[in-house]
């Protein structure tokens, strides 16, 4: 579908790439000829992700960077260190954070948890690098993974609703602004794509193994990684330079059919919930518990 050099002498950082979708999309971009940084919170994880792709594809580099993008200087000091070995040429804003809940019982921190990374992170990010192409003229592309839901809104999972919509109104703003400095901007708005960080919370309890999209999805199926990955290949590729400020659905048309993705879950009860927020809670604890 691409050229193998396609991304030949491109440098590309992509945030939450250590795992999950981010990383299949940073491989992708490393297959096509790309070096690549990658950042997030788990060091170990980065590292083990870019040692893996680095032996995967010799020739190639990628580099790992232990940040919490919520914090606008450790971004900052991130970039600037990324700068120390050369500018980049893309962005793909990819770090997320999404838990399903009644929304009456979130608390300000619970959606400060969300909001921080999703709409804070990513405009510290995206702005960091923007400032620096525009004061070297040099060209670049950003890309960032949304959701469906900013188009439709979605019940339970408001904050990351609420700041999805903020990323790709940025996203429409910036394509505007930044478009006479030869910089664009555009996110794809992926449908259910599972992936086991953000699966134990948008369905801890693991109901039907995902069959029920047999019959809520027209294409009667989840998403596939490399089709993700082949999207961001597209669209980060200078062959498509013409293409800014757009927002492309990737779901199988599912967003189409209305009502957000978790619509289904109006009947649950509130045992349901309290169920559902106990096993959140415990896929939080594993994971500080691996952090630590």
């Amino acid at each position: 579908m691409f050229q193998a050099d396609l991304f030949k002498g491109k440098r590309f950082l992509v945030t939450g790439g250590g795992t999950g979708l981010g990383r299949v999309m940073m491989e992708k971009f490393v297959a096509l000829g790309a070096d690549c940084a990658i950042c997030g919170r788990r060091g170990s994880v980065l590292e083990e992700t870019a040692r893996e792709v680095m032996a995967r594809y010799p020739g190639r580099r990628v580099d790992a960077h232990t940040v919490d993008i919520r914090v606008a200087a450790a971004v900052e000091e991130m970039i600037d260190r990324i700068w120390e070995t050369g500018p980049l040429d893309g962005l793909v804003n990819n770090a997320a954070g999404n838990f399903i809940a009644q929304t009456k019982d979130l608390s300000p921190r619970a959606f400060d948890a969300i909001a921080n990374i999703v709409l804070h992170g990513t405009f510290y990010v995206t702005n960091a690098c923007g400032k620096r192409w525009i004061e070297e003229k040099r060209p670049a592309s950003v890309l960032s993974i949304l959701t469906t839901w900013v188009w439709t809104g979605s019940p339970f999972v408001v904050p990351s609703a609420m700041s999805k919509a903020g990323v790709a109104v940025m996203t429409q703003s910036l394509a505007v602004e930044w478009a006479r400095h030869g910089i664009r901007l555009n996110a794809i708005a992926p449908g259910p794509f599972p992936t086991e960080g953000a699966w134990a919370r948008l369905n801890p309890m693991k109901e039907g193994d995902d069959s029920r999209y047999n019959t809520r999805n027209p294409m009667g199926r989840v998403g596939r990684p490399s089709e993700l990955a082949n999207m961001a290949a597209f669209l980060m590729s200078d062959e498509v330079a013409y293409i800014n400020g757009e927002v492309i659905a990737i779901d199988g048309a599912m967003g189409i059919m209305g009502n957000g993705t978790f619509s289904h879950m109006l009947s649950n009860t509130e045992d349901d919930w309290r169920r559902i927020r106990d096993q959140i809670q415990a896929t939080n604890a594993a994971d500080k518990a691996k952090r630590s």
